[in-house]
């Protein structure tokens, strides 16, 4: 490796968590420890001008990916790089900045969590065949291999994310994109036709902010809150918005750094065939819609998502509420891991008090399926005290989404600290695929129900799949959704809209029944009625969101509330609860309340909660 161009960097961890850099001046060839934030900005400030080292890394001792780039900078690069460092624990494992070759104020940083190709995994990822290609990415792409035989690329490392490359240069961005079958945030340098290129999978389950100014500073992150002190010389604001899930994003690069964009444009939506399909393992369905030949090819595809997903060097574990959900995931794994002989059992994971609903059912799960099972005793305190933080990781203040959050964050803190499990599978987008909110069962007919399923589908970027993302990023683990397979939800909304709403009373029909008499879970888990995370927590004498909002009364004062139009313009509070959870998003993030929509409610009643335990015809399940 040229000296010239690149430098080597090695740091350690200590019992004392001191982070040593030492890399080497492109000048001077002078060792500099980093131990301190501090530290660390002075390394950076060696980006300008005369000192600049084009490339160090931070590599540290502890086992997500977060990525990072700027383009355009008008400030000097050792200010804005700092922001990079507000995303330190997606990756723990290891971290680079690097500047790009005849840009100046243009640069990357990556924070890594390694789970394939642990030794070549550091990025932006450039190789030898494509010296004018820089890729910054944050997730995992399972048709790498498939793609590479089937398009016979000749690879350079062992990286899933390498077939990117291979795909933009033959096939351009959007074809590119539209094959990937997985999830993924990306940014993608091309310095020969100066052109930057953004992508996002299509339920947003990798995160992706961007920050663009009117005279074409653009900055990219996995979490809003690295792009947050980001300076510029305009006058006007610029927003920070989410990346949409499913497009691409097509820029000029000029020769100052600034960018134009070109074109933005939709490669994929729920409702599509992915273009993949053709190549994928699974061989071409039967056709036809009656009833054995739906529940064969549901059993099918969920099995395919569940395998495919298997593809890590880390240990894989599972969170298991003891829902529908989470079940059918942990099982199918445990099942495959088996034939796959994975070298290990598969962890599962619960959370909740002695009590809860969703401790005694996942701890029947557990013993049913054979996984070695851990749980995570919550208290009501332990959550009252989490949830600043969790507001901070979430970047949000929904209401259900912070509740939910506050149990999912503290079982990955449990994860991270006392497990070597890494990659964590879970059953998110299922209540959205499958029609399994208990409101379903009030949709006036089965085609209102069909279209907010694909409403809830394309808005979980802002819901349940940022609450799964920033809960475990948050303690450097690896998220892994099979209900949201690009093929197995393709297919499940190609059925007749009258197969898929709930049935018989219970919602989820189609799916409960396709796994019935299979053994595969326990009978009464299999038919358990939905039971949000937030609720199914603690006893159903009293309710997590009931707790919290006794607790919250005493933090907010009605003067406040009757202000709260006035306060809070966009998206007002009308509870105690919700003000108290606005009040400190606004504290982290101030003036940033449009990342936040609206908030998730039930369609089709009359609810100011969105709690399923409000609504007048909830029913507790009979071990209740």
């Amino acid at each position: 490796m040229c000296l010239k161009h690149f430098i080597t960097s090695f740091c350690l961890i200590t019992a004392t968590a001191v982070i040593l850099c030492a890399f080497v001046l492109k000048r001077t060839k002078q060792a500099v420890p980093v131990s301190s934030t501090r530290e660390l900005k002075h390394c950076i400030s060696l980006l300008e001008c005369d000192q600049k080292p084009e490339r160090f890394i931070l590599q540290t001792g502890c086992k997500m990916c977060g990525i990072w780039a700027l383009f355009g900078s008008d400030e000097c690069l050792s200010v804005q790089c700092t922001c990079a460092m507000k995303i330190a624990h997606r990756g723990p494992d290891a971290f680079r900045f690097e500047n790009v070759n005849g840009f100046t104020n243009c640069c990357f940083g990556f924070h890594r969590l390694a789970i394939v190709d642990q030794l070549y995994g550091m990025q932006p990822l450039r190789i030898k065949k494509f010296p004018s290609l820089w890729l910054c990415y944050n997730g995992e792409i399972y048709n790498h291999h498939t793609l590479k035989e089937q398009f016979g690329f000749d690879y350079q490392t062992e990286m899933d994310g390498e077939i990117l490359l291979h795909l933009y240069d033959r096939f351009g961005i959007k074809k590119m994109a539209s094959l990937l079958d997985g999830v993924f945030a990306f940014v993608l340098l091309d310095t020969a036709n100066r052109k930057v290129h953004l992508g996002r999978d299509t339920y947003g389950v990798r995160p992706l902010f961007k920050f663009l100014t009117d005279d074409g500073l653009l900055a990219v992150c996995s979490e809003a809150k690295g792009l947050t002190d980001i300076t510029h010389s305009m006058t006007t604001t610029a927003s920070i918005v989410p990346f949409l899930p499913g497009h691409i994003e097509v820029f000029d690069l000029k020769l100052n750094g600034k960018v134009q964009s070109l074109q933005f444009e939709q490669f994929h939506c729920c409702t599509q065939e992915p273009a993949h399909a053709i190549y994928d393992t699974v061989e071409k369905l039967p056709t036809g819609f009656d009833v054995k030949t739906v529940k064969g090819n549901i059993r099918t595809l969920f099995e395919n998502a569940v395998r495919k997903r298997l593809m890590a060097h880390r240990r894989i574990g599972c969170l298991l509420s003891g829902g529908l959900d989470s079940s059918l995931v942990a099982a199918m794994l445990v099942k495959l891991a088996k034939e796959e002989k994975l070298p290990y059992p598969i962890q599962t994971f619960s959370i909740g008090s002695e009590d809860s609903p969703d401790i005694l059912a996942a701890r029947k799960v557990a013993t049913h399926i054979g996984s070695e099972h851990y749980e995570v005793n919550f208290t009501a305190e332990e959550g009252f005290q989490a949830v600043k933080e969790v507001i901070f990781h979430l970047e949000t203040y929904d209401i259900t989404t912070i509740r939910a959050s506050v149990g999912m964050y503290l079982v990955a803190k449990y994860i991270r600290t006392k497990t070597d499990s890494v990659v964590i599978f879970s059953g998110e987008g299922s209540d959205e695929l499958t029609q399994g909110y208990i409101y379903f069962h009030k949709a006036p007919t089965p085609k209102a129900a069909a279209e907010d399923s694909i409403r809830l589908l394309k808005e979980l970027y802002m819901f349940d799949v940022l609450r799964a993302d920033r809960t475990t990023a948050a303690h450097g683990l690896e998220l892994r959704v099979p209900f949201l397979d690009h093929r197995l939800t393709a297919y499940y909304l190609s059925l007749p809209e009258e197969i898929r709403v709930p049935k018989n009373g219970v919602e989820k029909h189609l799916l409960r029944d396709s796994f019935k008499d299979l053994n595969l879970i326990p009978d009464e888990i299999l038919w358990r009625r939905k039971e949000a995370f937030s609720d199914g927590l603690m006893s159903v004498e009293k309710s997590w969101y009931t707790c919290l909002q006794e607790y919250l009364q005493s933090k907010v004062n009605d003067d406040q509330m009757e202000k709260a139009l006035k306060t809070f313009p966009h998206n007002p509070p009308s509870t105690k609860e919700a003000y108290y959870f606005r009040e400190e998003f606004e504290e982290h993030y101030p003036g940033r309340a449009e990342w936040l929509s609206h908030y998730w409610m039930p369609h089709w009643v009359s609810t100011t909660d969105p709690s399923a335990r409000t609504l007048s015809f909830y029913k507790l399940n009979k071990d209740q």
